[in-house]
């Protein structure tokens, strides 16, 4: 099969991410010595700066990761949790039906430093100054500006300049949106990094000690100080079309911790997938795979409708779950979770998918007998009736872009989130999923240089549901890395943005390789789809069904086929779907280990690399 560019194989490294900077910056540091701990780190905090419109400092990372030295996989709960302020009262009394999409209210602790740092610590083996130097190096001295972020700018122009001067301030340089490809510089974030650096050296102790002495000054010293200030003391507009304060304060980053635990797992023929748990959507692939253990997909070529049809329908069965029993507040049901993920429940769920015709229902199961309560989903239209929407919803903001000349041939891409892999000489891997604090989403932090993120938006204000928002709890998020292990050693890191596609995406590309052999660049070329099913996990939670978005790579024949099952097809960009990255280690014939990478080629930045 054609491929976009090689599958990268070696001995030494590799990484793969949604950014070539990011992923040359963590093979730099496999070169020198660094472990693929301190290389995933190191990138991590490299994409903060270089996809802006994707991730942020004051947004959020999920984890997984294999230890070689331990012999285990640990998952990382990166997602922080919400204000001890943020109960459905407080946004009713406000007038609001939901979380709001934009602004301050929507925010939460924002996790991503202090989760990066303790992998560093626990894992790595690199002092902090030596892992965070690129990423101020590239703030400091200036970085390639991708058209994306540029775009992101453009649309949001005017929001920056009427309503958040401080985002105005580090975007619109000179007040003027940023030419593509320029080098745009983010001082004022170089200088909360080198504050943090100097701050922890002088306070820490040996390579633990300063890496300790960070996560404090993040969490308890002049950042969440500077957040805490700003929160409470200014009111910025918001979706509603009113300016509202912030709900996030000190007291709630200095109580937030990073949790470490054991992944959830599920089996399909040799390989066991590990996904983070139900304060994610990783479930989502785990339930998705134990349907299509029963669904003969190697009959079933990648390109062809009956492939699509059967992963399209086990994804709504899986999207109708998530909907009713994710999340970790007191309304959810723990011997539920743990039902959806049984071959039984999966095996009779898989039975009430029709072969023949594409389900227009949302139906979700009733695991151990409990039936469903589900939140009011006429809430969005309601929403939309009062909303101000010139400046984009959701993740991240997004508004439609002006008629400018230099955009009219530009295929545009709507806000997404990161991804990056790695694989050392050890064996060690790591597979992180960092998002949130978009530049559009929220206002800049006046002296710290960075946006919080808006991931409170993904609760519901219903009361007793698994995702009703709730004091010092995290939402249920989207953001879903995954790790592999095939006939019993591990295999594979994986794993895509794309909010509600992300399970969807990684599912498809997942099983081309896994049923059909298709390597990793060719799994991850491949025509892709999503569908749509379901709520949208993010403001104003708009419900669509039956909706299958396809590339239009796919053969006439198979997309008229899939329309006679009775799917509602819509035909995208040829190159339109996915965002995925991955990378892989086996051993060979004379017991070598090998170690491969692949990456996205849509949208031109994503690369793997490795020797």
């Amino acid at each position: 099969m054609f491929t976009t560019r090689p599958e990268i194989t070696g001995t030494f490294g590799v990484a793969s991410s949604t950014h070539w900077l990011a992923s040359q910056t963590a093979m730099g540091v496999l070169e020198r010595g660094g472990n693929a701990f301190d290389a995933a780190v190191a990138a991590g905090f490299v994409l903060q700066v270089v996809e802006p419109h994707l991730n942020g400092p004051g947004g959020e990372v999920p984890i997984l990761f294999w230890s070689e030295r331990e012999r285990r996989m640990q998952a990382l709960r990166g997602q922080g949790s919400a204000p001890q302020l943020a109960t459905p009262e407080a946004f009713r009394s406000l007038g609001f039906e939901q979380v709001p999409g934009i602004g301050l209210l929507p925010a939460t602790v924002p996790a991503a430093f202090p989760t990066w740092l303790t992998l560093l610590r626990e894992q790595g083996t690199w002092e902090l100054a030596d892992v965070l130097a690129p990423a101020i190096g590239y703030a400091r001295d200036g970085f390639p500006m991708l058209p994306r972020a540029v775009q992101a700018i453009l649309a949001v122009q005017e929001l920056f300049k009427t309503h958040w001067p401080s985002s105005a301030a580090v975007w619109l340089p000179d007040g003027r949106v940023p030419a593509p490809g320029a080098l745009h510089r983010l001082p004022e974030l170089a200088a909360t990094y080198e504050r943090i650096v100097a701050t922890a050296q002088r306070e820490g102790s040996g390579r633990t000690g300063v890496i300790d002495a960070a996560i404090r000054c993040w969490q308890q010293g002049f950042v969440a100080r500077e957040i805490d200030s700003y929160y409470r003391q200014h009111a910025v507009r918001d979706t509603s079309g009113d300016n509202h304060a912030g709900l996030l304060r000190y007291e709630d980053m200095a109580q937030w911790q990073v949790e470490a635990e054991a992944p959830l797992t599920g089996s399909f023929g040799r390989y066991t997938v590990a996904k983070c748990g139900f304060w994610s959507q990783g479930p989502l692939f785990l339930q998705q795979l134990g349907m299509l253990r029963h669904a003969d997909l190697a009959a079933h070529a990648p390109p062809t409708a009956g492939f699509v049809h059967r992963i399209a329908e086990a994804a709504k069965l899986a999207l109708a779950d998530r909907l009713a029993w994710y999340g970790v507040a007191p309304g959810a049901d723990r011997a539920a979770q743990q039902a959806l993920l049984s071959d039984e429940y999966l095996r009779q769920r898989w039975s009430q998918v029709d072969l023949q015709r594409a389900s227009n229902e949302l139906r979700p199961g009733s695991p151990g007998g409990r039936a469903a309560q589900l939140a009011d989903l006429a809430v969005a239209a309601r929403t939309l009736k009062e909303a101000d929407t010139r400046f984009g919803v959701g993740e991240p903001t997004f508004a439609n872009l002006p008629p400018v000349a230099e955009w009219a041939d530009c295929e545009i891409f709507v806000g997404d989130t990161c991804h990056v892999d790695v694989i050392d000489r050890h064996g060690n891997m790591v597979a992180a999923t960092p998002s949130g604090g978009w530049l559009s989403s929220s206002p800049v932090v006046p002296g710290l240089g960075f946006a919080i993120n808006t991931r409170l938006q993904m609760t519901w204000l219903d009361a007793g549901l698994p995702n009703t928002v709730t004091p010092r709890v995290a939402p249920c998020t989207t953001l879903s890395p995954t790790l592999a292990l095939r006939d019993g050693e591990p295999y594979m890191a994986f794993g895509t943005p794309g909010g509600d596609q992300q399970d969807q995406w990684s599912v498809a590309f997942f099983l081309r390789h896994a049923v059909h052999g298709m390597d990793l660049q060719e799994a991850i070329d491949a025509p892709a789809w999503h569908v749509k099913h379901a709520p949208s996990s993010f403001w104003p939670r708009q419900t669509v069904l039956n909706t299958l978005q396809l590339e239009s790579r796919f053969a006439p024949q198979e997309i008229d086929q899939l329309r006679a099952l009775g799917h509602v097809v819509q035909v995208g960009e040829p190159w339109s779907e996915g965002r995925l990255c991955a990378a892989s280690r086996s051993t060979d014939a004379q017991g070598r280990r090998i170690l491969r990478a692949g990456a996205n080629p849509r949208g031109m930045q994503g690369y793997a690399v490795g020797r």
